[in-house]
């Protein structure tokens, strides 16, 4: 079982910066690939970062490539979603998930029923 508690949401401005922070509680966090998912308002959730479990590897949605980053911390059990230039369009609830992966160095999942546990999830707001 592992918990997951994201943080650093908000209200900002277009071009803004925002970094989220997704905190893991539990087992073993370097066997878990972590992701970065969000949800707008009468929409589906939808993928954005992927990170391995050594933080070596990452794949992002095409939308947000060049603006966002993702990056872990094993000794920290945390996971970090950084944001630069953010756009109104970027509003949406973003939710931290996880998916037991200790078997395996694949790292690509980018559907949510691909992953095991899942965060609250936090609002990022971008205004015009």
């Amino acid at each position: 079982q592992v918990q997951l508690e994201e943080s650093g949401g908000g209200l900002v401005q277009a071009g803004d910066s925002l970094r989220l922070s997704c905190a893991a509680s539990g087992r073993t966090f370097s066997n878990y690939v972590m992701g970065w998912f969000r949800q707008a308002p009468g929409k589906e959730r939808e993928f954005v970062a992927v990170i391995s479990r050594s933080g070596g590897n990452t794949v992002l949605t095409d939308s947000v490539k060049g603006r966002f980053t993702i990056s872990r911390d094993n000794a920290k059990n945390t996971v970090n979603l950084h944001m630069n230039e953010l756009k109104p369009e970027d509003t949406a609830v973003y939710y931290c998930a996880a998916r037991n992966n200790y078997w395996t160095n694949t790292y690509s999942y980018t559907g949510p029923n691909q992953y095991d546990y899942w965060g609250q999830g936090t609002q990022v707001t971008v205004s015009p």
